[in-house]
């Protein structure tokens, strides 16, 4: 197989890239990225060698390179994408164009060249908050900041080319991740790093919103699921199954460092926060794929990695 993907050197997307290489060492992938401030070379140093994976950086947004690099695959992972809350409240543009504009030059470049496959990644978020129960796939879609927005308005021209052209697509929805190589600015990795340095970590509000937490490596093994096993036209919620406030993750790092509650320093709440994500992911688990981690051995793993690998980390906190 011949795989590009999009947004490779970001978390998700360099976790996926070495989960496939090194599960098929037989595929090649090509690796686009922009190189924005979350996309790192460093996250792939490791696999630059490998003559099986090529890299070019290209803003999605250009319709030409991107025509070329297309003619040279056969399926698309799109991670790709502007994913910051916060940043969206402060500055949107960059997430229209990115997420909303970059994916339909993506869709349009791979109808053009007869793509087999296209899968696009998404979030929870597009679904916005519930106190009760869980979305599933058929539920309405009502976006609350500018990031989930945007996010909804790609997943909506992704389904409509394959409604409207038959181009071959897949939606995945996945709730919060976390793990190695993700940027400092998310919340495991910001208080971790904070820690680290003996610094309070700041909790929004109360700390009682709620969230699903998933190990990326989960998140890798479900997507290359749908990769495989998946239909086109198709969306799948993606969860790990583990719902806890951010005051829980927040004791549970402050207990891992020997902390206590005197490290907390509680912040004005987040403009439009949602109370709680929850996704039904029943229907992709029907199918036969499950999480492998449970939330605090994969928590160890992400401090763990962390503290071993300040060298990547500390250049981006300054």
């Amino acid at each position: 197989m011949k795989l590009l993907v999009t947004g490779g050197c970001g978390f998700i997307g360099s976790n996926f890239i070495h989960y496939t290489l090194e599960k098929y060492p037989d595929y090649e992938i090509i690796n686009l990225d922009k190189l924005t401030y979350a996309g790192n070379p460093e996250n792939l140093k490791d696999v630059v060698d490998n003559p099986n994976y090529s890299f070019v950086k290209v803003d999605i947004c250009d319709p030409v390179i991107i025509n070329e690099v297309m003619k040279e695959v056969d399926q698309v992972v799109h991670f790709a994408a502007e994913s910051h809350v916060d940043r969206s409240i402060e500055d949107c543009s960059v997430f229209v164009s990115t997420n909303v504009l970059g994916t339909n030059n993506l869709l349009q470049s791979a109808l053009a060249n007869d793509i087999k496959k296209f899968i696009h990644i998404s979030t929870d978020e597009v679904y916005g908050s519930t106190k009760e129960g869980s979305f599933v796939e058929e539920d309405m879609l009502n976006p609350s900041s500018p990031y989930s927005s945007s996010k909804a308005g790609s997943d909506l021209l992704a389904m409509s080319y394959y409604i409207t052209h038959g181009l071959p697509v897949t939606v995945t929805r996945c709730t919060n991740n976390f793990g190695p190589y993700q940027f400092p600015e998310k919340l495991i990795p910001f208080f971790i790093s904070r820690l680290m340095e003996g610094e309070k970590v700041p909790v929004y509000g109360t700390g009682l919103n709620v969230r699903d937490w998933i190990y990326v490596e989960d998140h890798c093994s479900a997507v290359d699921f749908v990769l495989h096993n998946g239909n086109p036209g198709q969306i799948y919620n993606i969860g790990g199954g583990n719902e806890l406030t951010n005051l829980e993750i927040t004791h549970r790092l402050l207990e891992a460092f020997g902390y206590d509650e005197s490290m907390i320093e509680y912040v004005e709440d987040r403009k439009g926060h949602d109370f709680r994500y929850s996704l039904d992911c029943s229907k992709l688990q029907k199918m036969g794929w499950n999480p492998a981690y449970d939330f605090d051995t994969a928590l160890e793993h992400t401090i763990s990695w962390y503290k071993e690998n300040k060298w990547w980390w500390e250049p981006l906190k300054q």
